[in-house]
């Protein structure tokens, strides 16, 4: 969501912050700001605006060694210049940036109003720089003990960066729920909400965990936790560079993740197809084949386009393993007391493994006993470090806000582990072969796929004056129409409906008409002729429609059509995953969006 930069070091701290903020733009930010200390003063520059045009109104800067910055998404109080970040205190001596949500801030700022402070902002952020100033003021020992003492008042998620003017040599760090990474250089120190801001600095990194603390000096880092207790982190080299982030040519992030799929599959499948035993090998996983066939039930975890690939694992799971298998939204299951039981695997899905809802799930999961891995996408993340077992995508980063490759490598991912859980029951080697061998040739068949765009690209312009689109899918195709409008809504803000066909006759089908075009998904398997009669009965109202389909249909059923290769019926809906990507790309390039940044929405929801 928001994106944190501080650095302490030897070098002018403006450029270094500007260009990680630069660096986490992907994460969506209505507001950024910065804040250096100069000649032993506070230096705050802050709008409602792009990284660009605050780099152009800081300009030259101000000289520094030291300092922090924030890309803000409003939570409190609107995207304004007074509610940007840094916040600092009305005496300008501490400045705070900070990721989450003070859930108890309303309290706090009323009794600190009532003890005489005034507040600038409306944000809850701003309490926290009020009550760190305040244990400075009551001689507090040091920053981090003043910001220890703060945080014991506070309720809520956070990762903040912590400057006070009259210590102008360190950093204070704090992390409850929402992430933060310090990154170790030559006589300097960095710290961030995501890597990206630090892979081009340096490689040796270590990630907080929640209720952890840390100080910051050029000369190394300090942490702690919030009992004041002294932990002991170990470095961890990342093998992301600055140049993994870059466009390559590309006109945008989403069209570059798009092309990076096929080679994003081939990373997520190396190593882990046994020709041999006509099976998967996940080693993440932690368990032996005993463990394995004690697995009763597989129920899926996630938020948005993780929850529809969770959809399209259930049906691998059952079709594959014949072991109920069911997808839930993390947002709804980590708030309705769910019966949790040791029989059933559970699978918590997150591209940046930092997904508040899907996080909360998990720690629901683990404390009434469930037993749950994680499927994601960056290693050390809160997802990853919880679950401590699991499956890694090994996607690449992914910068667009509308997920790609992310969302193509976990529904591989789960085609894996539903082929390793049906061979230690009754998936026939005969069988196994079959899946195996159609998960190897997944990389070409995408490649094929997005062959295809220009085509694509056509058909989008022809759709792109339609309000409204429905995308209809029956069992295999119904997960691949949710993710499709997902896509398309995201990135165009066509508003655009999934039903499942069977229930286009029982309400939805009185909204068909010549201005409502339905995209059809029509996999060549045995509901052929069922989805063949969907399309029939949205023609008979009027309704245009493009079918994306690998079977042969009949000349003239579809005002368009979108050919999609085939792989075996079970894998196919990974592949239908791809045109529909295209499509929702170019009607919004038609329609002049912002496609890595769509309005409103952030990369990494880390708050509720």
């Amino acid at each position: 969501m928001c994106g944190i930069v501080g650095y302490v070091g030897h070098r002018d701290a403006t450029p270094i912050l500007l260009e990680g903020l630069h660096r986490l733009e992907y994460r969506g930010y209505d507001s950024a700001g910065i804040a250096v200390v100069n000649r032993g003063k506070l230096r705050v520059t802050k709008a409602a605006v792009r990284v660009a045009e605050l780099r152009s109104l800081v300009g030259d800067g101000h000289p520094a060694n030291i300092g922090l910055a924030h890309t803000r998404w409003a939570t409190h109080g609107e995207p304004t210049e007074r509610n940007a970040h840094p916040h600092v205190d009305p005496d300008g001596r501490v400045a705070v940036v900070h990721n989450g949500i003070i859930e108890n801030a309303d309290q706090l700022r009323a009794k600190l109003t009532a003890e005489g402070a005034t507040f600038a902002s409306d944000t809850d952020t701003e309490v926290l720089a009020h009550l760190v100033a305040a244990r400075v003021s009551a001689g507090a020992a040091s920053l981090e003990d003043a910001v220890r003492a703060a945080l014991w008042e506070v309720e809520g998620a956070y990762g903040i960066v912590v400057l006070d003017v009259r210590n102008p040599g360190e950093l204070v760090v704090a992390r409850n729920g929402s992430p933060i990474v310090l990154g170790i250089g030559d006589s300097e120190m960095f710290v961030a909400s995501d890597l990206a801001a630090l892979v081009r600095h340096t490689q040796q990194v270590v990630y907080l965990d929640d209720g952890e603390l840390a100080t910051l000096r050029a000369d190394g880092y300090r942490t702690s936790t919030l009992q004041a207790r002294r932990t002991d982190k170990t470095p961890t080299v990342v093998e992301l560079t600055d140049s993994d982030y870059a466009l390559d040519g590309f006109s945008d992030y989403m069209r570059k993740e798009i092309a990076e799929q096929p080679e994003a599959v081939r990373r997520a499948l190396l190593g882990r197809l046994d020709e041999r035993f006509s099976t998967a090998r996940l080693d993440g996983l932690r368990m032996d084949p005993h463990e394995l066939r004690s697995v009763q039930r597989v129920k899926f975890l996630g938020c948005g386009s993780a929850y529809y690939a969770g959809q399209i694992g259930a049906d691998l799971v059952e079709q594959l393993a014949r072991i109920p298998a069911d997808a839930e939204s993390a947002s709804e299951f980590r708030y309705r007391n769910p019966v949790v039981d040791g029989d059933t695997l559970y699978v918590a899905v997150s591209q940046s493994g930092e997904t508040a809802d899907t996080l909360a799930a998990v720690q629901e999961l683990r404390r009434k006993g469930g037993r749950v891995i994680g499927v994601v996408n960056a290693v050390g993340s809160a997802i990853a470090r919880e679950c401590g077992s699991g499956v890694f995508l090994h996607a690449g980063p992914e910068v667009s806000v509308a997920s790609t490759k992310a969302v193509t490598n976990m529904s591989t991912c789960f085609a894996l582990l539903a082929l390793l859980l049906g061979r230690v029951r009754d998936l026939s080697v005969a069988d196994g072969r079959r899946i195996v061998a159609g998960l190897d040739s997944l990389p070409d068949r995408i490649e094929e796929a997005i062959a295809a765009e220009d085509h694509i690209a056509e058909i989008a312009r022809r759709f792109a004056g339609a309000g409204s689109m429905f995308f209809v899918g029956r069992v295999r195709g119904w997960p691949v129409a949710r993710e499709g409008a997902q896509k398309l809504k995201e990135i165009s803000y066509v508003h655009a409906e999934a039903y499942q066909a069977g229930e286009l006759k029982h309400g939805p089908i009185a909204l068909i008409d010549a201005q409502m075009p339905s995209v059809v998904i029509v996999p060549d398997d045995e509901l052929l002729a069922k989805n063949i009669g969907t399309i029939e009965q949205i023609r008979a109202r009027g309704g245009p429609v493009l079918a994306v389909t690998n079977a042969t249909l009949p000349a003239g059923l579809a005002d368009a059509e979108i050919r999609v290769p085939h792989v075996t019926e079970e894998l196919d809906p990974i592949l239908f995953g791809i045109p529909l990507q295209l499509l929702a790309y170019h009607l919004a390039v038609a329609l002049g969006r912002d496609i890595d940044k769509p309005r409103n929405l952030a990369k990494s929801v880390t708050v509720e």
